[in-house]
């Protein structure tokens, strides 16, 4: 029986600890967005460069890149060039920040513009949209 009792209070310890960590990560923005960004949307595959090994180039992780595929059928407006989003509002500017959480928001730029294609349209909740902010603004932009 003691040792039961041994084994829940460890389980419940770990358990414990396991969600203070989670939780902590997810209160602070920059690992968030980290999270958004390289996990969830996966922004890498269009806005990172890659080597001759077809591996992501991480000297210049998110700093813009060639799109690496065309549609099947001719497509208006299509980006050739995915532009760097690494340090993002790193030159003081709000509006660039605020600009980019209105894109992530509601799919359209500052010009009330939808992003060119194969950029999708994203309808992050506020939170998130500043926690990628955040992340991206924390990178060297080179």
């Amino acid at each position: 029986m003691l040792k039961l009792l041994a084994t829940v209070i460890t389980l419940f310890t770990v358990a414990t600890t396991s969600v203070t960590s989670v939780t902590a990560q997810n209160n602070n923005p920059i690992v968030r967005g980290q999270y958004l960004v390289e996990q969830v949307a996966m922004c890498a595959d269009c806005h990172s460069p890659r080597n001759e090994q077809g591996e992501f180039d991480r000297v210049h992780w998110l700093q813009g890149a060639p799109i690496g595929f065309k549609p099947i059928f001719p497509m208006p407006a299509w980006a050739e060039m995915a532009p760097s989003i690494a340090g993002i509002g790193n030159e003081g500017s709000t509006q660039e920040e605020e600009a980019v959480v209105k894109l992530l928001e509601t799919g359209l730029n500052s010009q009330g513009m939808p992003a060119r294609p194969p950029m999708p349209t994203y309808r992050l909740s506020h939170s998130d949209a500043v926690a990628v902010v955040a992340y991206l603004k924390s990178l060297n932009s080179n």
